[in-house]
């Protein structure tokens, strides 16, 4: 299925990185007095300033914070999957960052596997890794309970 391809730039290429070896990391500031996670990925920490990060592993759970389900006419490359969704996902260790995706029944199946019925927010997800048109994408797995 062909798919709007992410463009890894400098600061973001690490981010694809780590999703090709099946982690999620965001990026974190690495001064001693910050901490404080970011998305997206950028030189500079919003919050003190440094131009230190490292990448910081997650956990990989979350829950929707939002979603929408794109009605036609849709972009050429979507418009044989209609009823998919596209969602924002609210990290568990990171409230304030909330990462662009879709929710599928299992990591390769297509973006129009899940019942939108089924979709609601709050509810709990978690990560699943799919290679696409060569790049592995973050897609989420709905969580039981």
């Amino acid at each position: 299925m062909p798919m709007l391809t992410p463009v890894a730039d400098e600061d973001g290429a690490p981010f694809w990185e780590y999703t090709a070896r099946g982690e999620l990391r965001v990026q974190a500031c690495a001064a001693p007095d910050c901490g404080e996670l970011r998305f997206p990925p950028r030189p500079c920490c919003p919050h003190c300033h440094s131009f230190d990060s490292e990448w910081r592993l997650m956990s990989g759970r979350g829950r929707i914070w939002s979603y929408v389900l794109p009605h036609p006419p849709l972009l050429p490359d979507y418009a044989a999957q209609p009823g998919y969704n596209a969602v924002l996902v609210e990290l568990a260790e990171a409230p304030r960052i909330r990462l662009a995706g879709n929710v599928v029944t299992a990591p390769d199946a297509p973006l129009n596997s899940l019942d939108p019925g089924r979709l609601r927010i709050g509810a709990p997800v978690k990560v699943a890794f799919a290679e696409v048109d060569g790049v592995t994408v973050p897609r989420w797995l709905l969580e039981r309970g």
